[in-house]
């Protein structure tokens, strides 16, 4: 058959018409075989004086053996747990929530010694596109998981973990349930709570709103951080921490989270009241 790999009668009957005095032409005519199908065979196999059926048609059996195995050799990479443990990493982040390439770029950055990576060095890390990599890191600057710092020497940009990085997670998920608890009640407006789809939006918004208010805190979480905030310039890190039972720098770390964020709650409160009274 042409384009077919040729029989071992095939081979047999260009070796009689070699031995025959027949050209290349004339053997794949009879053949029906192109004429550089008879051509090369003949050259790989010894040539118009050296040619043998049997020796070409096991020659030919061999190469094809060892193309497939070499391709079998290829194609099998050596396991690396470092990698493997990356985009198991990742996957756990992305059954949380998390956007897949942010999650992948965020385990590959938080399992690096450095803890710090050029875009370069995730591209290549990953396999993916820069443009892949750019999309990512944008996604994680906007949450606040990720900032970026200037290479002192070259010009690089390194994407750099923030340090409450987990904190940051857990508030994209508060963030995600509250728009949950929108969505649900923007359906309720548009569709009538007296609705069976009212209804069930109403189910949803409740669910999700109370979830969004037991991750962030409550009302009584931030009341409780305003007054650690207040307090904490006044309070005996070290007594404290010997009541608890806590390491100093546990309470340390406590005390500066509520500053944080007790700053942050006023300043919102703030601008909240600003708007209402311009209104």
């Amino acid at each position: 058959m042409p384009g077919g790999r040729l029989s071992h009668q095939e081979r047999v009957d260009i070796a009689a018409g070699l031995a025959g005095g027949l050209g290349y032409a004339e053997i794949a005519r009879q053949l029906q075989r192109p004429t550089s199908t008879i051509s090369r065979e003949v050259a790989r196999n010894g040539g118009a004086g050296g040619y043998r059926a049997d020796h070409a048609h096991y020659a030919t059996a061999s190469r094809a053996r060892r193309r497939r195995t070499a391709s079998a050799s290829a194609d099998v990479r050596p396991v690396d747990p470092r990698r493997d443990y990356v985009e198991r990493f990742a996957a756990m982040m992305v059954d949380g929530g998390l956007p897949r390439m942010a999650s992948r770029v965020l385990a590959l950055l938080y399992t690096s010694d450095s803890r710090t990576l050029t875009a370069a060095e995730l591209v290549r890390e990953l396999r993916v596109s820069p443009a892949s990599i750019s999309k990512a890191i944008g996604y994680l600057e906007r949450v606040g998981m990720v900032h970026r710092e200037p290479d002192p020497v070259r010009r690089l940009q390194h994407y750099v973990i923030a340090d409450d990085v987990w904190l940051k997670a857990w508030e994209v998920s508060a963030r995600t349930n509250h728009n949950w608890a929108q969505t649900a009640a923007e359906g309720i407006e548009l569709l009538g709570p007296d609705t069976p789809a009212g209804e069930r939006l109403m189910h949803m918004a409740e669910f999700f709103e109370r979830l969004s208010e037991e991750m962030s805190g409550g009302s009584g979480f931030q009341d409780c951080l305003a007054v650690l905030a207040v307090v904490s310039s006044t309070v005996d890190i070290r007594a404290v921490a010997r009541t608890l039972g806590w390491p100093v720098s546990r309470v340390a770390d406590v005390l500066d989270y509520a500053v944080k964020n007790s700053g942050q709650d006023r300043a919102e409160h703030a601008a909240g009241e600003t708007a209402v009274g311009e209104a």
